[in-house]
């Protein structure tokens, strides 16, 4: 399916306007998914700016708006949250304007945008109850202590130093709140079902099966899936790798049966 790519800036937003790019199936049927995307950039990034994994959402069907959500508060805890969660709001009471009325609304982000995926959602339970239909977490960056095991292998890529210098800026505020870093969240019950995925050979794999296993273990639908290595997984935050990207099938077919499994009420 081809897609077709728009600019637009939401202008009636709390936190004040918005530029975002909208990716649209060509043939989208009745009740198109409208997918609220946070793009990857470690919390630094800003911009509107093309998204590979945007057009392969896009490609299944869904409408997919991803906004520039670090340039109107600035990218420090709790700005791009409170942008996102002022979005998804807008987006909850106009979802019929891009979709219609039986359109699922969902959010999904890469890396950072993970992140502010997941405390989007998190938000959304605790103050615009039943309004979210699902999250996708694709490598979501959740662990401020980059702790784990396999984000050792995060220097070959030469993603290491950009996600220490990334969590530096994001945390800069002070404190850590658990919409900060969702994988500290005790009260993850309630939260949107969600889809996480990740690569054998991605350094944030291990910090995304493991909160991919407590929201499972805290009553939340959760499908989890790691893809085999050599598929350029990593690219989709912009690493340096060496394989070629093959991951596109994959996760459409992933999404589509996401979206096919919170269909059923």
């Amino acid at each position: 399916m081809s897609v077709q790519v728009k600019d637009m800036v939401l202008d009636k937003l709390a936190v004040g306007p918005v530029s975002a790019r909208v990716y649209q199936g060509a043939e989208y049927g009745k009740g198109p998914p409208v997918v609220l995307f946070f793009h990857a950039g470690a919390f630094m990034a800003s911009g509107v700016v093309d998204s590979s994994v945007a057009a392969c959402l896009a490609r299944t069907g869904a409408i997919v708006v991803v906004p520039d959500y670090n340039a109107p508060l600035g990218p420090v805890f709790p700005s791009p949250l409170e942008v996102g969660f002022s979005i998804f709001s807008y987006l909850a009471n106009k979802r019929a304007g891009l979709g219609d009325r039986k359109s699922l609304l969902l959010l999904a982000g890469v890396e950072a945008g993970g992140n502010i995926a997941a405390s989007v959602a998190l938000k959304a339970r605790d103050h615009f109850a039943n309004e979210l239909d699902g999250q996708i977490l694709l490598s979501p960056l959740l662990d401020p202590f980059m702790g784990t095991a396999s984000i050792r292998e995060a220097e070959a890529i030469g993603m290491r130093e950009r996600w220490a210098e990334g969590w530096s800026r994001y945390l800069s505020g002070g404190g850590c709140h658990p919409y900060a870093a969702p994988c500290l969240c005790s009260r993850l019950a309630g939260v949107a079902p969600a889809l996480v995925l990740s690569a054998e050979d991605d350094p944030l794999r291990d910090e995304s099966l493991a909160f991919a296993q407590s929201l499972k273990q805290a009553g939340v639908k959760t499908c989890s899936q790691i893809l085999p290595s050599g598929k350029g997984w990593s690219s989709i935050y912009g690493s340096q790798q060496s394989h070629a990207s093959t991951w596109e099938p994959e996760l459409e077919s992933q999404f589509e049966d996401f979206v096919k499994q919170i269909s059923i009420r």
